[in-house]
């Protein structure tokens, strides 16, 4: 059995929250005793909150969630492919959490695994790389769509012409060059989708509450034709 594998069912094992013996938590895993103490002690040195000592037994903290133990090598490495690209493609809060997400990750697989993912020689290079208002344009909206909340676009069409929109955000698009905000224009009455290189200002006017005929699954399934109209996102 690979380390990475065992961590992970001797947390499994660990969970419930009960005080569990090394020797049976060894009997459990078909490993020697002094391996389950290494793997402990491994454990802690990486952040997870296992607390005990030998001779009493070993417990989890309550509230801990799964670490990417269980992850495999090729997901480590597709992980670590896509943070990066959302460090170039992305909002600044985005980047900041791929981050981070990976520093956690990297943090507690194991050390050969490790390297690997460190080594990886992919790089995202941007045509044209995303200017800081479109990154916080990104942000504004991301956090709109979680809310929910109203936002008022200073919004520019293909042809410049310029209007002032309150709409609900419902869902970020990317294309591989631009980003598109799906959302229920309130000047329309219509689900739109706007490019947000072509927001000029995108300001949070408050929560509302979702309306049945204007969630991101009633533009799914509105007009098919109205919908590929929309999503050449001109």
């Amino acid at each position: 059995m690979r380390r990475a594998d065992r961590l992970f069912r001797l947390i499994d094992r660990l969970r419930p929250g009960k005080l569990t013996t090394a020797r049976d938590l060894a009997q459990a895993l078909e490993v020697s005793e002094r391996t389950i103490y290494r793997d402990i002690a491994h454990l802690q040195g990486s952040g997870v909150p296992v607390e005990g000592e030998a001779g009493l037994g070993y417990m989890m903290r309550d509230g801990f969630d799964l670490p990417p133990l269980m992850f495999t090598e090729a997901e480590i490495i597709a992980l670590s492919v896509g943070a990066r690209m959302v460090q170039t493609w992305g909002g600044a809060s985005m980047a900041r959490g791929a981050e981070q997400a990976l520093e956690k990750i990297t943090g507690v697989i194991p050390e050969a695994t490790r390297i690997k993912a460190e080594k990886l020689q992919f790089k995202a290079w941007a045509s044209r790389p995303l200017d800081a208002k479109t990154r916080t344009t990104i942000d504004t909206v991301e956090a709109a769509i979680r809310t929910p909340e109203r936002v008022m676009l200073d919004y520019a069409d293909e042809k410049g012409a310029k209007t002032n929109r309150p709409v609900r955000p419902l869902g970020l698009w990317f294309w591989g060059a631009v980003w598109t905000l799906v959302a229920w224009c309130e000047l329309r009455k219509d689900f739109r989708m706007f490019r947000l290189d072509r927001i000029a200002d995108a300001t949070l006017l408050g929560p509302y509450v979702p309306e049945p005929s204007q969630t991101l699954e009633a533009f799914y399934e509105s007009d098919t034709a109205g919908y590929q109209a929309a999503a050449t996102h001109r």
